[in-house]
């Protein structure tokens, strides 16, 4: 797990409780050394800051599909339950979890924010007492208040216990994240090699399995460069369009293993909508194909 320094944190909590609008414009200006741009945003990042002020304060859907735990129920309305990852069980505390019930192989994971994930591919070799301290302290981070994320405000936080994904090799198993502008999912971030290597790999490719050279390492592979297509692609890009139909812009998440594909999540500001990584080109391009919504901002 890795947490944020708490000095920065209450920093975080003092700007957003005293002006999201203050916040993500001081955060924006030390990510991306510019002036944040609401009254005629462009970027997918401009975009998202707009969003975060604007559209995802007070919705319910969007405050739903955020929650890990009630996004299941959204999924599975949407007709796709079969690619939910099985729950073993739901905890409001730490302390609630019976050890000894769990199967040998888990994932732990917090339903707000990102990251607090506990990874547990064999229960033996697990500190214990180590990830309820972890759990507990995740379980106090306000992180509605870190960027400004209004969608993470909601009152229930909950443990939830799912199946771990297992892969051929050991390894975890890729991300897929699924980029949807206005309800059309256009392009796939693949994370390999995480938990794995020092430094996953992050290769962007569209719908027909091309290259698209957006990020730095995609700019950098050589000519002809690609990789193998997984079995089920097509199916994660029909899985995403059916999900982020109600929204101006999602990324939907999933994995792929031996085929068969598993729900993530849905992510509405990825890293909190102060990405550094992405290309500048690509968060122009990005913001260009988001039509926002008609929204009184006065």
């Amino acid at each position: 797990m890795e947490f944020r320094s708490i000095p920065n944190l209450l920093m975080r909590y003092a700007l957003t409780s005293l002006s999201p609008k203050w916040s993500v414009k001081t955060l924006f200006r030390i990510y991306h050394r510019k002036r944040l741009n609401l009254e005629d945003p462009q970027t997918l990042d401009e975009k998202i800051q707009w969003m975060k002020l604007y559209y995802y304060k007070d919705n319910a859907l969007v405050e739903r599909c955020a929650d890990k735990l009630r996004v299941r129920d959204y999924v599975a309305e949407c007709g796709l339950e079969h690619i939910l990852n099985p729950l073993h069980a739901v905890y409001a505390h730490a302390s609630e979890i019976n050890w000894e019930t769990l199967p040998d192989k888990f994932v732990l994971k917090w339903n707000f924010g990102c990251g607090g994930n506990v990874i547990c591919p064999d229960k033996t070799k697990l500190d214990i007492p180590a990830t309820i301290r972890d759990l507990d302290r995740f379980e106090k981070i306000k992180f509605h208040l870190i960027a400004a994320e209004p969608q993470y405000n909601f009152p229930e936080k909950r443990i939830l216990c799912e199946q771990f994904i297992e892969t051929e090799d050991g390894s975890s198993p890729v991300d897929y994240k699924i980029y949807c502008f206005n309800g059309k999912p256009e392009y796939v971030l693949c994370c390999f090699g995480r938990g794995h290597q020092q430094k996953p790999d992050f290769y962007f490719f569209n719908r027909e399995w091309e290259l698209q050279r957006l990020n730095r390492q995609g700019l950098e592979a050589p000519e002809g460069f690609t990789l193998p297509k997984p079995d089920g692609m097509d199916a994660l890009f029909d899985y995403a369009e059916i999900l982020s139909k109600p929204f101006p812009f999602v990324r939907a998440d999933f994995y792929l293993e031996k085929g068969k594909a598993y729900f993530g999540e849905l992510t509405f500001t990825p890293a909190g909508g102060f990405d550094k990584g992405r290309l500048p080109s690509t968060d122009l391009l990005f913001g260009q194909k988001i039509t926002l919504p008609s929204i009184n901002t006065r």
